[in-house]
């Protein structure tokens, strides 16, 4: 008699956690929130709208509307100063000197024998391939920002130092006796004489 009522109780209990669940499980619904999906609760976006929120991260933040219009008028003047900026350099040097240029960006150069790359203020430079020395009309000469020495007139350049040059009129040049020339990288105004 034990045994059948130990089992009848725990049909009971069975049936019983059925009913209780099947009610609590109206209110639960798959544990979302009450709303549709397309309204405040439940938002829908769209591809234009999350394709602006990453163009939004990417520029740096800001409200989408004000980062197009600065963009814009900040990208537009920039461009035509760094057009200018070559142009009047372009025609100024272009009697004394073979090559003259301004870049913010690195640019590669070849130097050849009997040639100097003469560095305008701030310009900065890459040996990559060729003997150089430094090129100074004073005793002063270049900052090898790499290995933290200065190097002055006719002194060896090292290979893939980079080196700064304070002062306009400061270059490097093919080292006396090489017969192939120089490969460098420059970042700023240069003049090739």
């Amino acid at each position: 008699m034990k045994s059948r009522y130990k089992v009848s109780l725990a049909a009971v209990l069975l049936g019983g956690g059925i009913v209780a669940g099947s009610l609590m499980n109206s209110s639960v619904n798959g544990a979302s929130s009450s709303g549709q999906p397309g309204t405040a609760d439940d938002p829908v976006v769209t591809k234009s709208y999350v394709d602006q929120k990453i163009a939004q991260a990417i520029k740096g933040g800001g409200t989408v509307s004000s980062t197009s219009s600065k963009t814009t008028n900040s990208t537009a003047p920039a461009t035509n100063t760094t057009a200018s900026n070559t142009t009047s350099s372009g025609t100024s040097n272009a009697a004394k000197s073979s090559t003259v240029e301004q870049t913010e960006a690195l640019k590669v150069v070849d130097v050849k024998p009997g040639q100097k790359l003469i560095a305008k203020a701030g310009a900065e430079f890459i040996l990559r391939n060729g003997n150089a020395v430094v090129y100074s009309m004073d005793a002063s000469g270049a900052i090898d920002i790499t290995s933290g020495t200065e190097i002055v007139h006719n002194q060896a350049v090292e290979k893939n130092h980079l080196l700064s040059f304070p002062r306009e009129g400061r270059g490097i040049q093919v080292k006396e006796g090489q017969k192939f020339g120089l490969v460098v990288m420059v970042r700023g105004g240069y003049t090739v004489q």
